[in-house]
């Protein structure tokens, strides 16, 4: 019997090894994300940055970018983009989504506050009741008297004094509630 070599080929007992072949345009697109997503993390107050799970050289480069103007600015993005690719962006992505629900967030809580404050204006006394229940702490006869206030300023097309002061007590009484 004659045994005949084999050329780039496996026994049918090896493993096959997956090879998993990536464009050039790809791996492209996937450099210019992670340069953009630290693009946004330059963006970021200092404050919020330290929250972010950073190693010290990105966090480094991201403060100098903070500082830097214009071309130099430019250049030390591509930077922070090649130093992103040491980094897992999925932790970092993580991290910025949270921020900006929170601020989405905030933003739909103001706009129920803007909500209950119309329906007070109209409403009145019902919503005014509801308005205690939620915050006990809040002062029915103010509400009434601000109520009342406001649909007088906006039958006579005066500023909206009382309509803000309504909005700002129902913040307040809202942000308090948190703590």
């Amino acid at each position: 019997m004659k045994i005949m070599a084999r050329k780039n080929q496996k026994a049918p007992w090896e493993e096959e090894e997956e090879i998993i072949w990536v464009s050039k345009t790809e791996m492209k697109n996937d450099m210019e994300d992670l340069q953009k997503l630290g693009e946004e993390l330059v963006g970021l107050k200092p404050s919020v940055l330290a929250k972010f799970p950073l190693s010290d050289d990105l966090r480094e480069a991201i403060n100098d970018a903070q500082r830097f103007k214009n071309e130099a600015k430019r250049r030390q993005l591509q930077f922070i983009g090649k130093l992103m690719r040491n980094e897992d962006p999925e932790p970092i992505q993580l991290a910025l989504d949270k921020i900006r629900n929170k601020h989405s967030q905030a933003t739909a809580a103001l706009h129920k506050l803007e909500t209950l404050r119309d329906r007070m204006i109209e409403e009145g006394d019902a919503v005014i009741e509801e308005v205690m229940v939620k915050y006990p702490d809040a002062d029915r006869q103010r509400f009434r008297q601000l109520a009342r206030q406001a649909k007088k300023e906006k039958a006579s097309n005066k500023p909206p004094k009382a309509f803000r002061e309504i909005f700002q007590i129902l913040k307040d009484l809202y942000l308090n509630e948190d703590l």
